[in-house]
């Protein structure tokens, strides 16, 4: 017999949902090592920004005594 928990989707935060779409979107119809080139400048650029959310988020709830 097979169990599994039930899967709960929390929803995204939509300005991480927005920079995973970017990080996407920078490497469609690349291919070899303009993909290669293009995926480690377009994961900096990920990490930056979901640092940056990750801030906002923390000051955010900081801001309203969380």
């Amino acid at each position: 017999m097979t169990t599994s928990a039930p899967q709960t989707k929390t929803p995204l935060d939509p300005r991480v949902q927005a920079a995973w779409e970017n990080y996407r979107d920078d490497l469609l119809d690349l291919e070899g090592r303009d993909y290669e080139r293009a995926e480690r400048e377009a994961w900096e650029r990920l990490q930056a920004e979901l640092f940056t959310l990750t801030d906002a988020v923390a000051d955010e709830h900081s801001s309203i005594g969380l």
